[in-house]
């Protein structure tokens, strides 16, 4: 009855557009959603300027073919899959995300998808639905789960408040700030112990 709900980049694999950026050299597509709370309006930047620089999924997707998932990672999901449910809740693309989903054992993923036309070029995205994170996570309370949820980013905030306990991992300074009421992890033991507190702690109450 206990579930653990993880964001994806930034906590299990690196941020996928700050590694694009840096493959072709475009420093503007560094921005995420550590930077830009909006998710529709940062991502209409990003179609627009890969749009004007003509790169399109199939050169994003080769860049995603030679990442790999943070280290640790592999092992800190086998690990959490032995005694939780875990679903992963992401805002990036199902059309990204395969290859780094085995490389992690295939966990349950729930993210968004994109449309691109024959020449490869994305000309649409479409949200799973708005606020996708804090209403899978609410849904899951619904059917009587516990849910332990964690992340390092804006886009993570709704579901860690929508959790019975929420934790930040690896987060920048402004988010910390913002978000005091949240502990703060930096390491894949750290986070273990945190949401094995975490549940501890819900089924004391």
């Amino acid at each position: 009855m206990q579930i653990v709900c993880l964001d994806l980049e930034g906590v299990l694999v690196p941020e996928i557009w700050i590694e694009f950026a840096a493959r072709t050299g475009i420093p503007e597509l560094r921005r995420t959603t550590r930077d830009e709370p909006d998710y529709d309006k940062l991502m209409s930047y990003r179609l627009a300027i890969l749009a004007e620089n003509k790169l399109g999924l199939p050169d994003i997707q080769k860049v995603i073919a030679e990442m790999g998932p943070l280290a640790g990672a592999r092992e800190f999901v086998d690990g959490l899959r032995e005694d939780y449910q875990l679903i992963i809740l992401s805002d990036t693309f199902y059309e990204f995300a395969q290859p780094l989903m085995r490389q992690l054992g295939w966990p349950t993923l729930f993210c968004h998808s994109l449309e691109a036309d024959a020449n490869g070029t994305v000309v649409r995205y479409r949200l799973r639905m708005p606020d996708q994170k804090r209403q899978a996570v609410r849904r899951f309370k619904e059917l009587r789960f516990t849910v332990v949820a964690a992340g390092d980013s804006y886009n993570d905030t709704a579901m860690l408040g929508e959790a019975h306990a929420g934790i930040l991992f690896c987060p920048p300074a402004k988010v910390i700030e913002e978000f005091p009421q949240y502990p703060v992890t930096r390491s894949y033991a750290d986070l273990r112990a945190e949401i094995d507190k975490a549940f501890a702690a819900c089924a004391a109450a």
